[in-house]
Order: structure tokens, then sequence, then C-alpha cells
């Protein structure tokens, strides 16, 4: 996670992995921190961070706390500074790396690999590797340098995803929309999920595709 608005889509990725029965690496930067507080009043707090996770993911995008239940066995938390985390070397075995919601700073600091710090280090380590990494970049407008610094993370290999909600799926409710968005997420990780409605192919028988 880093630091751009859209702390909901974070959340139902990271149900939807561990739904899937994935294991999860997360890393929380400092910044993201400040979103979630300022986004669920919820202080994401290093030596209780597996109950502050848990309250988090209980919560659906309205801010309602008690709508989900998740099983948090298959996490392992990492602080964005430790830079010698498991995730900073290629040779700590991981299918793939999702940033969500990724911020224009965050996608700079990788397009220019400056690994600043673990999300950016092992965003890194991920496109060296050959590994799966999708970018859900959550900003509008974007100006030039960023759209080249994504044009940049194409070129290297990764998937640039904009979080941007889809209302051809019959969307009724704000956690509709978001978990759209992480379904398309989860859809270029190759996990496998029922976040959202697919085109059936048939006109007024289900979602037009994007």
């Amino acid at each position: 996670m880093s630091g751009a608005s859209g702390t909901p889509y974070a959340a139902a990725v990271l149900r939807g992995l561990l739904a899937a029965g994935e294991s999860v690496d997360l890393v929380v930067s400092r910044a993201s921190r400040l979103t979630l507080l300022d986004e669920t009043g919820i202080s994401f707090r290093d030596a209780h961070w597996r109950d502050d996770l848990r309250e988090w993911l209980a919560r659906g995008a309205d801010g309602k706390p008690g709508t989900f239940v998740t099983d948090l066995a298959g996490v392992r938390y990492w602080n964005a500074g430790d830079l010698a985390a498991g995730p900073s070397s290629g040779s700590y075995a991981t299918r793939g790396m999702l940033i969500v919601p990724a911020s224009t700073a965050c996608v700079a600091g990788v397009a220019l690999g400056l690994s600043k710090d673990l999300l950016q280090r092992a965003a890194s380590v991920t496109l060296k590797e050959g590994r799966r990494l999708v970018v859900a970049v959550r900003e509008t407008p974007l100006n030039g340098q960023t759209l080249r610094h994504l044009v940049s993370l194409d070129d290297a290999g990764a998937t640039v995803l904009p979080a941007s909600p889809a209302f051809y799926a019959g969307a009724t409710h704000i956690q509709d929309l978001v978990d759209f968005v992480a379904g398309r997420v989860l859809d270029a990780a190759g996990v496998e999920h029922g976040l959202y409605r697919r085109w059936k192919g048939e006109l007024g028988g289900g979602a037009r595709p994007t």
C-alpha cells in the first residue's frame, strides 16, 4: 500500500487474495498509514498490526464495522523501513506484487528505481526478476511526468491498472464499485475471485465488457 487515497481498494484486494488461499506479504508505507487513519480512523501500528488489520478488513467501503470476517493466518507483515526484509531480495520467492493504491510518488519512485523504502525496493525486485507487478494508480488528472513514468513501468513489464470503477456490472452500492476495481487487480494477478459479474456475451443478460 502506498499513500494514495483508496484504502477500500486495498482492503478488497487483500480480502480477495486471502479468500483465494493466497499467502500475502504486506507492506504499508508511512504515507499510507496517514491515509488509512484519515479514511478509516484506524491507526496502523507495527506492534499491533494484526489487530489493526483485522479491524480494517472487517469494514466495508461505507466504513461500517463488522461487514467482513477475514482469516489473517496467510498474512506476513513487513515494516516499510526494513530494507533487509524478505521481499527486498530476488531470492525471496513470490508470485508477484500488487501496489494498491499506487500514488504518483510511488509510481515515480518505482519507475526511476529509487528504492527509498521497502515498497519501492520490492517493486524493483519484482521487475528485475520478471514477476508480475500490478500498479493500481489512483490519481486524477495525470500530468505528463506521471504519464511518462507509467509508460516506463509498462515498458518494464508492469501492468498499469488505473483504479477506475465501471458501472456496467450492476453496481448498487459503493462496495460493488470498489470490488470491481479489486477484481480487475486480481484478474491481472491471475487470482480467481467472484468480486464482480462478468460479461456473458448476451445483451441484457450480463455486464458489458471493458
